[in-house]
């Protein structure tokens, strides 16, 4: 089979892990994304599309121009409806898309034809978005009667809504973020895929606990609050505080590999429980530490992480510092339990148990 995704960006560098991981079961694997990485992380075929980015300036733009036409919230705004649908905002941001599907179509036709991409057998649109926002690309393979796939990640679903014609079309939706699950009539969880092989763990401790913290966001993290609690630990000699952020991935990975625990998120703003920076960790024996709802802990009730909130965190910290053997016992359960649900050969199976129902 040929597989190809498509995707913005490559955000956690799983793309290419996906086409490593078909490849090693005899399938051809293509994937392109629409702009460079801001994490360094591969782009395949990058496009480099303009209009289009993640870097602080766009999205600040972004954020406030959803405030002034949705509410104060902006950008966090989450949508309702089941599923939440996207919509132009305004007659600008109708035209606006107009205008860049028109400036992209000088770029992207020469490319599906060069490089044969009505030739594939399965498409794959991350974010569940199409190389236009029009559709028009998915509209013509779904004429060829070729399976159409899309993963949701988070916010393009909670705070864009679907693309209305790319959900009709698509015959699979995928999710590593359970609160989708109660977002869309038609969607499936798949466990976010991690080569754990790249980490050596070690359960040794630091003479002085080191406690990290790595938000891509720090509002949806919760970050101030950790923050703030982590400083004044660290104020009293009680741990060291590493907060990790704005730096190349491979350097935020050596020092996270140094850590003894991580702290992922509270508050649950933007999803529930962890991501790939708590896989990350697992991978490398960290003792983790994140903010779990009911549903998540009934969902995956052998998980390896403690539970926290806001309002717990300290004490949690502190009882842990006090009794270092517990840090050591969640360290070695959370190799283990990654291994079990993330190793790349194991969603793997699950997402291709998924296809043999499209076929």
């Amino acid at each position: 089979m040929k597989i190809l995704y498509i995707s913005p960006e490559n955000t956690a560098g799983t793309l290419n892990l996906w086409k490593l991981a078909h490849e090693s079961k005899g399938n051809e694997c293509t994937f392109i994304t629409l702009f460079k990485s801001k994490h360094n992380f591969e782009n395949g075929i990058c496009l480099n599309l303009p209009f289009i980015n993640t870097n602080s300036l766009y999205m600040a733009v972004r954020n406030n121009y959803y405030k002034i036409f949705r509410n104060k919230k902006g950008d966090y705004n989450e949508l309702s409806g089941f599923p939440p649908i996207w919509e132009a905002n305004s007659w600008i941001e109708k035209k606006y898309f107009s205008f860049r599907d028109y400036i992209w179509s000088f770029k992207i036709e020469p490319i599906i034809q060069k490089l044969g991409l009505l030739d594939y057998d399965i498409y794959h649109f991350e974010w569940g978005l199409d190389l236009y926002r029009d559709s028009r690309f998915v509209q013509r393979i779904s004429q060829m009667n070729k399976p159409i796939i899309c993963t949701y990640h988070g916010q393009d679903m909670r705070s864009r809504g679907v693309i209305p014609t790319i959900d009709k079309l698509s015959k699979l939706n995928l999710t590593s973020e359970l609160d989708l699950m109660y977002k869309h009539p038609k969607i499936e969880y798949l466990f976010l895929p991690y080569d754990t092989t790249k980490h050596n763990p070690k359960y040794s401790l630091n003479k002085t606990i080191k406690v990290c913290h790595s938000p891509t966001n720090r509002y949806y993290k919760g970050s101030n609050t950790i923050i703030s609690i982590c400083e004044e630990m660290a104020l009293k000699g009680d741990i060291e505080f590493i907060l990790i952020e704005n730096m190349p991935h491979e350097d935020a990975i050596h020092i996270k590999a140094q850590c003894d625990i991580f702290i992922d998120q509270i508050h649950n703003r933007g999803g529930w429980g962890y991501g790939m920076n708590s896989i990350e960790a697992l991978s490398m024996g960290l003792c983790c530490i994140t903010e779990l709802v009911p549903e998540y802990v009934n969902f995956i009730s052998d998980h390896p992480f403690i539970n926290v909130t806001g309002k717990t965190l300290k004490l949690t910290l502190e009882n842990l510092i006090n009794n270092s053997n517990s840090i050591i016992k969640y360290k070695k359960r959370s190799r283990n339990w990654v291994e079990k649900y993330h190793d790349i050969q194991n969603v793997t199976d699950q997402l291709y148990k998924y296809y043999q129902k499209l076929f």
